[in-house]
């Protein structure tokens, strides 16, 4: 688990459409920095240090797990991304966005490049007025007291009015969803998926336990005479596994994310089974699948069969490499059957056919973007 710390970060703006500036610094933070927990309201204030147009500033609190260095480097990233030009002189100067690091912790940070908490701070009414109106509490390290005493104790006399546009805070996963399943083929790479999601966002993972299945060796080697054992032990797993995860839930998690979901026992189920013995079998899952807790997010990762075969041979399960392209042609088509007549359950299908989200970073931020955007 990433452990993710307390920053708080002052942004302003006074060229262009300055609330339009503020929000996207704000989406774009929220994409590469973390989640944004609180913003403050928009205050106005005269340019400060030289003779320029008004600035909109406010300030955030975001959870992070970057390390203060990185921190700096992707808020200057953004800037620049965002349009704004650095002359690197001395002399303040208007600016479509600027982004400060305020606050990391109670750490205190002097180095050439950085200095935490920012050392001017204390002195300027835009921070410490937005500041104190989200982290009054929170105390300031070197001064020792509180930002609200702090603000108290400004000798700065320039005039800050607090304006009424609002701005939209982009909500986190924790907040969003209590129960998130990913599905897919095999080797799609749901499981890859769900321990990099549970990982950066603390949440309690629940992984399939199919290598414990002793049958499923032996399907793949026979699969006429051990396709309803096997069938039969993972629906039965699947089931205590679930139910026994969700009545230990963590309270220090912020939500559980799975890497199936138990439906997939009746995909499989009609590929592998008799037509008499998947009559059976359907009787006992739809006994089950009554008990079972469905998840606010189902996500389906798509994968054509040319790269689930090169994924399949890549990660070498000695079961797994006599396994045809006819097989999981016939699992994707169960799995696409299943979900255009899926009415109760909020289904997200994900092509991930031509990105590589385990070793591109830029790849696994898409999919985070289309699973907050749902």
């Amino acid at each position: 688990m990433k452990i993710k710390k307390t920053t708080y970060l002052s942004l302003g703006s006074n060229k262009g459409n300055k609330s339009e500036n503020l929000q996207n610094a704000i989406d774009a933070i929220d994409k590469k920095v973390g989640s944004i927990h609180k913003i403050s309201s928009i205050y106005k204030t005269p340019s400060w240090g030289f003779a320029g147009n008004d600035f909109y500033n406010i300030c955030i609190e975001v959870k992070t797990n970057k390390t203060p260095e990185n921190l700096l480097k992707i808020l200057l990233s953004i800037e620049k991304e965002l349009g704004r030009k650095r002359n690197h002189s001395e002399n303040y100067a208007n600016r479509l966005i600027d982004i400060d690091i305020l606050l990391f912790e109670n750490q205190i940070i002097i180095s050439k490049d950085l200095i935490i908490p920012h050392a001017k701070m204390l002195d300027r009414n835009f921070v410490l007025v937005p500041l104190a109106e989200i982290a009054k509490n929170v105390l300031h390290p070197v001064a020792k007291a509180q930002i609200v005493e702090c603000l108290q104790n400004c000798t700065d006399t320039s005039t800050i009015s607090k304006i009424n546009t609002t701005l939209i805070r982009p909500i986190p996963l924790e907040e969003k969803y209590n129960y998130i399943a990913i599905e897919g083929n095999i080797g799609a790479g749901k499981t890859s998926l769900t321990q990099k999601i549970s990982e950066d966002h603390n949440a309690k993972i629940i992984l399939e336990r199919f290598a414990d299945n002793p049958f499923l060796p032996k399907f793949y080697k026979d699969k006429k005479r051990f396709a309803f054992p096997l069938e039969m032990n993972f629906l039965i797993d699947r089931y205590q596994q679930l139910n026994e995860d969700f009545a230990q839930f963590n309270l220090f998690k912020n939500f559980i994310i799975s890497d199936y979901y138990i439906f997939k026992s009746l995909i499989f189920a009609q590929v592998t089974l008799s037509k008499e013995e998947f009559i059976l079998y359907r009787k006992m899952f739809n006994l089950v699948y009554k008990e079972i807790i469905k998840p606010d997010l189902y996500i389906y990762l798509y994968q054509d069969t040319e790269r689930l075969l090169e994924n399949i041979k890549k990660r070498a399960r000695p079961y797994e490499q006599n396994i045809k392209a006819k097989y999981l042609d016939k699992i994707q088509k169960g799995y696409l059957n299943f979900l255009n007549v899926q009415k109760g359950l909020n289904v997200l299908i994900i092509n991930v056919s031509e990105i590589d989200f385990v070793a591109n970073n830029n790849d696994y931020q898409f999919i985070l973007e289309k699973i907050k955007d749902n």
